[in-house]
C-alpha cells in the first residue's frame, strides 16, 4: 500500500529535566479554565464614538475600570468597585461588565438588575435602570434606544425607552412559543429577537410547535421517575411552523410578515434595513437545496419582492444576516458559498450584484468592523492558512486586501468605533495569549499582553503537525502526540481521538499545541494520540465539506483510516494495540469504525453517539442526507443498530439520561440490539445529564474513559 503523508512541522513543547511535573486528571480536564489558566486582560473593550479603551486593574478596594486613549496611552480611572458597591447597593468585588451607550454612559447589569452608568466629569453615577424578572430569559437590549425584550416562558415582553411594560404575545398555548431561538440553532440563529436600528419596532420569532410530536424526557433522581414532553421533530417527519411578527410599541399591534407557503419552511438571515422600512430574510426550503432572500414591508407585513435566489443540488447553508454599507440604506454585504468557499458578496436593494469583495481559495469567518471613512470591512479568515485565523482590511468596492497582523495563529479583532484602532487578541502553539493595540493603518502597535506559559513547569510532549492525503488527494491536517520519554525502539498503544462532522474543526493554530490537555495526560501516560480533521469537516471549502452528503459516516472514516495507515507505517506505533474515543458526532464515528471496519481497533470509546439517523433532528440530518424517504440506502449504511454483529474488540458507550441533543433512545436501541444478538457492549450512563457532561463530573467521566483504556489496550 501506498502511504501518503507530510510531517510540516514540530510543537515547541518539548521538556527540559527540570519540567517533571505531571498533570492531573482535573489538570487536564478544568486546568485551562482554573489553575492553569493562562493570563489575561479584563474588560479590554473600546469605549463608544472613541479612541480609547477600558481595562479592569486590580485595587486596594478591589478593582478599578481605567480607560486608555489611543494613542498617547493616557490613563483615566472611570469607575471604582467600592463606588459602585455603594451605589448600587450590591458588594461588587470586580467591576461589572460595561456596554458602553456613548462615551459619557454605559449599562451593567449585577444580576436581574441593569444598571446606567453616567460619568460626570472624573466621577460617575449609577442609577437602577430596570428590574428583570427573575425568570426573564432570552434578554435582548438596544442600548442606544435604552429598550428591553425578554421572554417569560413562551411569551414576549418588551420595556420601552419610558420604562413602561409591553406584553407583546400572550400565547396560553405552551406549543406557541414567541422570541426564542427557532429551527434547533441551525443557521447560525442564535436568538428571536431583532430591535429595529432606532428602536421603534421590534421583530421576533413564533414558533409553532403543536403539530411536532412530543418527546418524553425522563428524570430519573425523582422517585417515581418523572416525564418532561419536548417538542423533537425527527428527520422525514413533521417538522414545526415559524413566522416572523413586528411589534409597534406606539400603538400595540403586531403584524406578521407574509413568508408564505409551505410552513415548514425556514426563515433565516432576518435583517432590519437602517431606515426600518423594510425586514430581510432569507427563505430556505425545507429541501435545503434553494434559497430566496426577500424583502417585506415592516409595517404591513406585505412581501416586497425577492432580491436573487441561490441553489445547489446538495445543499445551502445560509448562517450569517446581511450586513449593511455604513452609511448606505441601499447596499449590504451577503455572505455565500456560491463559488466554493465562503466569501462576502456586496449587492444592492434592487438585487444587483455589485462586486465580489473576497475571493480565492480560503473563508472568511467574521466581520469583525468597518471603517466608513475607508470604505473598508475588517474581516477574519483563513487566507494564510486552514490552521490559521488572520485579521484583513479588505475595501468593499474594489476588494483589495491587507493583512493587519503578522504572527501565524489564531486572531480575533476588536475595532474601535472610528476603525482607526483594533485589539488583536490571538495564540498559537508557542503563544499563550497575545494582546496587541494595533492602528489599523499599519503604522502604530502597542502590546498589553504577552502571557507566560501556563505549562512551562510541566512534562510536555513532542508535538507534530501532520498532512494526510485522502483517496482524492486532499490534504488533511492532523497532530501526532507522542509518548513523554520517547523511546523510539518501543512499541506504544495508540489512541484516535475524532469528531469529524459538519461545522467543527479541532485542528487549528492555537494553544495548548496540543489542542487538549487530556491528550497531554495521556501522553505522560505512555500514548500515542493522533487527531485529524477528515473531510465533511470545517472551513475548508463546499467540496470538502459536502463531500459526505447523502452518506455520512462513509467518506470520513475512509479519512480517518487513512490517518490509520499513517500511524501503523510508525515503527513506534503498536498496530495491534490502538483506541479510537469521540463524542457526539465523534461518538458516532467511534461506533461506525468499530461495526462497519471491524478489527481495526482494538477499544473504542463512544459518548453521546448517533446510532440511526431517522432518529436525530430534522434541519442538520436533512441538510446533509436528504430525508429517510429519499435516501433510504444512505440511512441503512450508516444505521448502526443493524450492525452490532460485526463488533469485534471492546466498546465503551456513554451517554447522559436527558440528552435531548441526541436522544439517550440512541444508545437505548442499540444495547437492546447487543442483547437480542448477545453481543457484548459496555455501557456508562449518566443520570439526570443532558449531551455534554460539564464540572467535576467530566473529571470523573474521563478518568472513566482513561481507565478503560488502560484496561483494554
Amino acid at each position: 500500500m501506498k502511504l501518503s503523508f507530510l510531517i510540516i512541522g514540530l510543537g515547541l513543547c518539548l521538556p527540559g529535566f527540570a519540567q517533571q511535573k505531571q498533570f492531573t486528571m482535573e489538570d487536564a480536564v478544568l486546568g485551562m479554565g482554573t489553575n492553569l489558566a493562562r493570563e489575561d486582560l479584563r474588560q479590554v473593550n473600546w469605549v463608544t464614538g472613541e479612541n480609547a479603551f477600558t481595562q479592569a486593574v486590580p485595587a486596594p478596594y478591589g478593582e478599578a475600570l481605567v480607560k486608555r486613549t489611543v494613542p498617547a496611552m493616557s490613563v483615566d480611572t472611570l469607575a471604582r468597585s467600592s463606588e459602585l458597591s455603594r451605589q448600587t447597593g450590591r458588594q461588587l468585588k470586580n467591576i461589572p461588565s460595561f456596554d458602553w451607550v456613548s462615551s459619557r454612559e454605559a449599562l451593567f447589569q449585577v444580576g436581574n438588575q441593569l444598571f446606567l452608568y453616567t460619568l460626570n466629569g472624573n466621577s460617575g453615577t449609577s442609577k437602577e435602570w430596570l428590574k428583570l424578572p427573575e425568570a426573564a430569559d432570552n434578554v435582548s437590549i438596544l442600548k442606544s434606544a435604552h429598550e428591553v425584550a425578554y421572554t417569560l416562558g413562551n411569551n414576549l415582553f418588551m420595556v420601552d425607552r419610558q420604562g413602561k411594560t409591553h406584553t407583546v404575545t400572550n400565547d396560553k398555548d405552551p406549543g406557541i412559543v414567541n422570541g426564542h431561538s427557532v429551527h434547533r440553532n441551525e443557521f447560525g440563529i442564535s436568538g428571536g429577537i431583532f430591535f429595529s436600528p432606532k428602536g421603534n419596532y421590534l421583530a421576533f420569532y413564533r414558533m409553532d410547535e403543536r403539530m411536532v410530536e412530543n418527546y418524553p424526557i425522563i428524570n430519573w433522581d425523582n422517585t417515581p421517575a418523572t416525564v418532561h414532553y419536548t417538542k423533537y421533530p425527527f428527520a422525514g417527519r413533521t417538522s414545526h411552523e415559524v413566522s416572523l411578527g413586528v411589534y409597534n410599541p406606539a400603538n400595540g399591534k403586531t403584524v406578521f410578515m407574509e413568508t408564505g407557503l409551505p410552513k415548514d419552511h425556514y426563515l433565516t438571515a432576518v435583517t432590519w434595513s437602517p431606515d426600518e422600512r423594510s425586514i430581510y430574510i432569507a427563505i430556505l426550503n425545507r429541501e435545503q437545496n434553494h434559497l430566496w432572500l426577500n424583502q417585506y414591508n415592516a409595517q404591513t407585513g406585505a412581501f416586497v419582492k425577492t432580491l436573487f435566489e441561490e441553489k445547489d443540488d446538495k445543499y445551502v447553508h445560509p448562517q450569517h444576516a446581511l450586513t449593511f454599507i455604513p452609511g448606505r440604506n441601499d447596499q449590504f454585504i451577503w455572505w455565500s458559498q456560491r463559488d466554493g468557499f465562503m466569501h462576502l458578496y456586496r449587492y444592492n436593494t434592487s438585487g444587483k450584484l455589485l462586486n465580489q469583495v473576497t475571493k480565492g481559495p480560503w473563508v472568511v469567518t467574521e466581520i469583525a468592523g468597518q471603517s466608513e471613512k475607508r470604505k473598508t470591512f475588517y474581516i477574519v479568515g483563513t487566507k494564510e492558512s486552514p490552521l490559521d485565523r488572520n485579521i484583513y482590511a479588505v475595501n468593499w468596492e474594489n476588494g483589495k486586501m491587507t493583512r493587519l497582523d503578522s504572527a501565524p495563529g489564531t486572531h480575533s479583532a476588536g475595532l474601535s468605533s472610528s476603525g482607526d484602532y483594533m485589539i488583536d487578541r490571538w495564540s498559537s502553539g508557542s503563544a499563550p495569549r497575545v494582546i496587541d493595540i494595533v492602528s489599523t493603518t499599519g503604522k502604530w502597535k502597542k502590546n498589553l499582553l504577552t502571557a507566560k506559559d501556563p505549562l512551562a513547569a510541566y512534562q510536555r510532549p513532542k508535538i507534530e503537525n501532520v498532512t494526510v492525503k485522502a483517496e482524492d488527494g486532499t490534504p488533511l491536517y492532523g497532530k501526532l502526540i507522542y509518548p513523554v520519554n520517547f523511546n523510539p525502539a518501543k512499541k506504544y498503544p495508540t489512541i484516535v481521538y475524532l469528531y469529524n462532522g459538519p461545522n467543527v474543526q479541532i485542528i487549528t493554530n492555537g494553544f495548548p499545541s496540543s489542542g487538549n490537555l487530556w491528550y497531554e495526560y495521556m501522553a505522560q501516560h505512555g500514548y500515542v494520540i493522533f487527531t485529524m480533521d477528515g473531510r465533511g469537516s470545517n472551513n475548508r471549502g463546499l467540496k470538502f465539506e459536502q463531500a459526505t452528503f447523502r452518506q455520512l459516516g462513509t467518506v470520513e472514516m475512509q479519512d480517518q483510516l487513512k490517518g490509520v495507515d499513517y500511524l501503523k507505517s510508525l515503527p513506534f506505533v503498536d498496530a495491534n494495540r490502538l483506541g479510537v474515543h469521540g463524542w457526539s458526532f465523534g461518538g458516532f464515528m467511534t461506533t461506525s469504525l468499530m461495526l462497519r471496519h471491524p478489527g481495526v481497533f482494538k477499544c473504542g470509546v463512544a459518548g453521546g453517539p448517533v446510532m440511526d439517523w431517522k432518529m436525530y433532528e430534522v434541519m442538520y440530518t436533512e441538510r446533509y442526507m436528504d430525508t429517510p424517504q429519499e435516501n433510504p440506502e444512505g440511512y441503512e449504511a450508516a444505521n448502526l443498530l443493524t450492525k452490532v454483529k460485526n463488533l469485534q474488540g471492546k466498546l465503551l458507550l456513554i451517554h447522559g439520561t436527558i440528552d435531548s441533543t441526541v436522544v439517550w433512545q440512541h444508545s437505548v436501541k442499540f444495547l437492546k440490539e447487543c442483547v437480542d444478538n448477545k453481543v457484548q457492549v459496555d455501557y456508562f450512563v449518566y443520570p439526570g445529564y443532558e449531551h455534554n457532561v460539564r464540572g467535576r463530573d467530566r473529571v470523573h467521566l474521563m478518568q472513566k474513559i482513561t481507565d478503560y483504556f488502560d484496561q483494554n489496550l
